[in-house]
């Protein structure tokens, strides 16, 4: 099976952390290739992104559906391809290291099924940890560029 974790430390609060990826639009733009999605509720959305498998580019269609809001420590996630024959998982999880350093992990499990399936997923498993790497550094530094950024008076 495919899949990649990535573990960062930030000097965010969890709250902090809890408040940016709760909110799905916050960043579904974050992942790697992405073109545009469309929140369908509050627990589901549709994602279109630009992905490389193996030598040829492909426009990615996904859906997205939470299975988790765990406040302030967890968000999981299940992915279903709508163009492609892909199924999945992953989260983003925070553990409090202290009041203002948090442990945030992000984790992503992608499978291809059907007849490509054997060279799709070989593939995969070299990409998909360096895209949950991306997707999880790319999450931090949009959360430290906004804690950085001072409120309005």
């Amino acid at each position: 099976m495919p899949q990649g974790l990535h573990e960062i430390e930030l000097d965010l609060s969890i709250s902090t952390i809890w408040e940016f990826v709760s909110v799905m639009d916050n960043w579904i733009p974050l992942v790697p290739g992405y073109i545009s999605h469309e929140i369908i509720h509050a627990r589901q959305s549709t994602w279109t992104f630009s992905g490389d498998i193996g030598i040829m580019k492909k426009k990615i269609q996904l859906q997205v559906d939470i299975t988790d809001w765990i406040q302030p420590t967890l968000v999981r996630f299940t992915l279903t391809g709508l163009n492609e024959n892909f199924a999945g998982d992953g989260y983003f999880q925070a553990q409090a290291l202290s009041l203002n350093r948090t442990k945030m992990t992000g984790f992503l499990d992608i499978t291809a099924k059907g007849v490509k399936a054997p060279m799709v997923n070989a593939f995969l498993k070299t990409s998909i940890p360096e895209l949950t790497q991306e997707l999880t550094e790319a999450v931090a530094n949009r959360m430290k560029e906004l804690a950085s950024i001072p409120p309005h008076t």
